[in-house]
């Protein structure tokens, strides 16, 4: 996909709540129908922290919306990125506006994002042609940052020096590798889809808040009038 193909755009970081997470959620919470509270519920419970997808230097904008859709289907919240030189872009058409739920955080440099990922007590793992480890070594590791690199290029050597191992999908055909997208979605799916949730409850109220804000239109002013009425 085209950069500059009108349905591409730069992915933010997290939105910023307009009042607590319990003041977001007293206001918003009574304007969704019972069966969408129950869905956010659900949703927030099973969310983890335990499994990172890393993106680094993706220069198509189908790939890192892929990517996004696959790390909100499984569960993940997080999705941690140091962007090429023309920014972290994505496609509406495939990401279906997932970055909404998602925290995607963005570096500045890979050797930025490795620290705080070591820093946070992540095991690096990067997806490499040849990597020693496959996706079913990967669900025993407690916290998981797994590194998918340029489509073309594949991960730095910065990140490839940093990290604690590689891993690859095996394959049996005649293909030596797969698209990143399809790689992602088939390794992510396996190192997390057996774990619970593990926010803490500030964490949840937090996401609660969010996801109601981005559910109920106009969210943010009935928060202001909310708190104006108080």
């Amino acid at each position: 996909m085209r950069r500059d193909d009108p349905d591409v755009y730069h992915v933010g970081p997290p939105p910023t709540l307009p009042a607590s997470p319990e003041v977001v959620i007293a206001a918003l919470g009574p304007l969704v129908t019972e069966a969408r509270r129950r869905r956010i519920d659900e949703v927030v419970a099973r969310r983890k922290l335990s499994v990172v997808p890393v993106l680094e230097g993706l220069t198509d904008p189908h790939n890192g919306s892929a990517v996004l859709r696959s790390a909100d289907a499984f569960g993940l919240q997080q999705v941690h990125v140091v962007a090429g030189p023309h920014g972290f872009l994505a496609a509406h058409r495939v990401s279906k506006g997932t970055q909404r739920w998602l925290d995607v955080i963005q570096h500045d440099s890979s050797e930025a994002c490795l620290a705080q990922l070591e820093e946070r007590g992540y095991r690096v793992v990067v997806a490499a042609m040849g990597g020693e480890l496959c996706p079913e070594d990967l669900r025993d590791i407690d916290r998981l940052a797994v590194v998918f690199g340029n489509e073309h290029a594949g991960a730095s050597e910065v990140m490839r020096s940093g990290a604690d191992a590689t891993c690859a999908v095996p394959m049996i055909g005649f293909v030596e590798s797969l698209n990143v997208s399809v790689a992602a979605a088939i390794t992510l799916y396996v190192a997390a889809a057996h774990r619970p949730g593990d926010l803490d409850s500030a964490e949840r109220a937090e996401l609660t808040a969010r996801f109601l804000l981005a559910t109920v239109r106009d969210g943010e002013r009935v928060v202001r009038e909310y708190r104006g009425d108080r």
